[in-house]
């Protein structure tokens, strides 16, 4: 059973009379602000302060950009577009949000393996950098840069004979959908009309969700000196390489926070290394669940408790609907629990074992697995932290029809 966290999830936040305090608000002045539960609240503090901090650690002259699909909520996006250096989106979607946030268009990019006629046309028009995940996508680009009279701006994504081990989902190494395996690309660099299009370089994404530091620092290496081979073939000077990201957080017992240094230090030798060939290559790592996803924090209020054959629980207006990847669904094997926490009564002795789970007729509702809380009442609020990343926007929303979640950025 989970006592109380070995990790440190409420890094930031703070505790005031038993109360979660979020942005300097306790949570039921939150709830009252938002008008109801469930809501997510994100702390644009330390969103700030992530940003700062990885800035600082990162070589000169790496750029920063934020992955949208980590959290798209447009309040988030604007207020990271003032502290990144660029965006990446993965939809027509992503993409307006990305414009309307002031983000140079030079300084986003747009990555996905199924990007329609539509959204192709919107990033050529927009004068985006597009990552070509094909030999068909690219074909397409080319006729619709024709029809519009524009030259697109393109990067190859490049699925490497290596993979991100121990990632969370793994991208690259094998058979993907994601990107051009990297033995098929000097033949189509070799063909490549640059009359029709702009080649800036390549997008070497290999995984996500990573907590072990050699793994990340070998991805890195190898990363290097694949995009200098393909360099060397280029028909054009490459003038930017996406890195990718795979920066992970801790979300579960035993698990702790990424130790920057060595990666950092790792990336400084390897800009050393290889400035002959990349010194005019803008070098950019994208994250997403690093830079947001300990920002934020999902509520949901207790509105009934029952007994069950020796088992209480703690049924909320809140669940699976909102938060996927908290009830286990969203590509965990086994499902461990998220960091759970009455929000309200933070500092109570008087322990008990109880199931937290939401409303929906399924057994997979369920937000807290043998969890041990203080003693609840209905009203009392449920708070689940780490969940600024792949919340509402990576949660079946619609399913059995129940009211959609609320977001605010404090």
């Amino acid at each position: 059973m989970q006592n109380k966290p070995v990790h440190t999830p409420l890094k930031g936040f703070t505790v005031t009379d038993n109360c979660l305090q979020i942005a300097g608000k306790s949570l039921p002045q939150i709830a009252s602000i938002v008008g109801s539960t469930p809501f997510y609240c994100y702390d644009r503090q330390l969103l700030s302060q992530r940003v700062n901090q990885l800035k600082q650690a990162l070589p000169e002259p790496i750029k920063l950009h934020y992955a949208i699909k980590a959290n798209p909520m447009p309040a988030v996006v604007d207020h990271m577009a003032t502290l990144v250096d660029g965006l990446d989106v993965a939809s027509i979607k992503e993409l307006h949000t990305a414009l309307n946030s002031g983000m140079n268009s030079s300084n986003i990019s747009f990555a996905g393996p199924g990007k329609t006629n539509q959204e192709l046309t919107a990033a050529i028009a927009s004068a985006i950098t597009i990552n070509v995940e094909s030999t068909g996508e690219l074909h397409r680009i080319e006729a619709i840069g024709q029809r519009l009279k524009l030259k697109p701006n393109i990067a190859f994504r490049v699925n490497p004979n290596y993979e991100l081990k121990t990632s969370g989902m793994k991208m690259s190494g094998g058979p993907k959908q994601f990107g051009i395996d990297a033995e098929q690309l000097p033949d189509i660099l070799n063909s490549l009309n640059t009359d029709l299009i702009n080649l800036q370089g390549f997008h070497i994404f290999s995984g996500s969700q990573n907590l072990k530091v050699e793994a990340l620092i070998e991805a890195h290496n190898k990363t290097f000196a694949l995009a200098t081979e393909l360099a060397a073939v280029s028909p054009v000077p490459l003038i930017k390489l996406n890195i990718g990201g795979g920066l992970g957080i801790p979300y579960f017992p035993g698990e702790t926070d990424l130790e920057l240094t060595p990666i950092c230090h790792n990336l400084s030798q390897l800009i050393s290394r290889y400035h002959s060939t990349l010194s005019h290559c803008e070098l950019v790592i994208e994250l997403g669940r690093y830079l947001v996803g300990e920002a934020g924090v999902y509520v949901a209020e207790i509105i009934d408790i029952k007994q069950s054959r020796g088992q209480t629980f703690l049924i909320t207006n809140g669940g699976l609907h909102h938060h996927l990847a908290n009830s286990g669904n969203f590509g965990q094997v086994i499902r461990k629990n998220y960091p759970v926490y009455l929000g309200n009564k933070m500092n109570k002795a008087d322990y008990e074992p109880v199931q937290i789970v939401g409303p929906l007729c399924t057994p997979l509702d369920t937000l807290g697995d043998k969890v041990m809380l203080p003693k609840a009442d209905t009203g009392d609020l449920i708070v689940i932290t780490q969940s600024g990343a792949y919340g509402p926007t990576a949660s079946p929303a619609e399913f059995l029809s129940h009211p959609p979640v609320k977001e605010i950025l404090l």
